[in-house]
């Protein structure tokens, strides 16, 4: 894929990015905007979105040695320890230390390439709720690792859905930041509309390195579905999950029952999903886990099909980018 369709900003204002709408009984695409999506939406669809809350997770700070490190926070751990990944070599036993005397101990080195480490501020350890406080204050908006700029103050608002509610995610539902207020006021008016929380970690960024499909040890994150959301998961009304977070909640609590936890499921032709009936998400990485998850609604062969039309007719890649709706 050409490195320019890598979309660097969002386009504005955001109704005027590119929709590509895929109808799975005829196999036809449209080009379209996203401003015309209601045209395509059957009338009966109820609608599931991610209220999850991007934190400021990338922090920068110092060895006791002086040299340079920097943090990106994952999920909590256990306890009072929390997962993150750590740019910087170092050892279990190690202090670091950053901007408001917040100093993070690294207690453990996962195979995985994530480190285990306790955070504390003047000696005191820290809470999930205490230290999203503090990463608030000195740290930057954790962009994906193909945005080849640093963050900067509009990307607090960009990098975050306009009905954001439930802090701890480290990458937005990007399907959801194409929502103007009027667009998701006018989808309020004219669909059924509930939330899940998906708390979207960095392993969505982690390609499929296995050479089987069924090989692949997938990343879990933190969920939570609301009482609304799961009657209307478990109503027969057609679905619309707007985002690849929304369709691995919905599929994960299909299968399970369970209605919060640790969701790990990874849809793919070989496990298609069950429930939702259509898709609203972006364009994504190669080899990625969420480009298998839209296979698994079309196939690999129309999934290819697809992609290389986006990619001829200039649409825009990953976070930033355009949307496609699979109908």
């Amino acid at each position: 894929m050409p490195k320019s369709l890598i979309a660097s900003h969002p386009i504005n204002p955001k109704e005027s990015a590119k929709l590509l709408v895929y109808e799975r009984k005829s196999r036809n695409i449209t080009h379209a905007c996203f401003g015309e999506l209601f045209l395509f939406l059957p009338k009966n669809t109820s609608v599931l979105l991610n209220d999850t809350k991007v934190i400021k997770a990338r922090i920068f700070g110092a060895k006791a040695s002086g040299g340079a490190v920097e943090l990106l926070f994952n999920s909590p751990f256990c306890n009072s320890s929390f997962k993150v990944y750590i740019k910087g070599r170092v050892k279990a036993g190690m202090k670091l230390f950053f901007g408001q005397n917040l100093q993070a101990d690294v207690i453990a080195l996962n195979d995985d390439g994530t480190r285990v480490v306790e955070f504390f501020q003047n000696e005191k350890k820290l809470d999930t709720s205490s230290l999203f406080k503090i990463l608030d204050k000195i740290g930057h908006v954790p962009l994906p690792p193909y945005i080849k700029r640093d963050d900067t103050k509009e990307d607090e608002s960009d990098y975050q859905t306009l009905f954001a509610k439930n802090e701890g995610a480290v990458a937005a539902p990007t399907a959801s930041l194409h929502f103007s207020e009027a667009m998701f006021d006018e989808l309020k008016k004219r669909f059924e509309t509930e939330f899940l929380t998906l708390h979207v970690g960095a392993g969505t960024f982690k390609g499929v390195e296995s050479e089987r499909l069924d090989e692949h040890i997938m990343h879990s994150e933190y969920f939570s579905i609301s009482n609304a959301a799961k009657r209307l998961i478990q109503s027969s009304k057609p679905l619309l999950s707007v985002g690849t977070t929304v369709t691995r909640t919905v599929e994960h609590f299909v299968r399970t029952k369970e209605e919060q936890g640790f969701c790990g499921i990874f849809l793919n032709p070989l496990n298609p999903p069950k429930r939702v009936n259509y898709l609203l998400t972006n364009f994504h990485l190669p080899r990625s886990t969420l480009i298998m998850l839209v296979a698994g609604f079309i196939g690999l062969e129309e999934t290819l099909r697809i992609y290389k039309t986006a990619v001829k007719e200039k649409y825009r890649f990953f976070s930033y980018g355009d949307a496609m709706l699979i109908l």
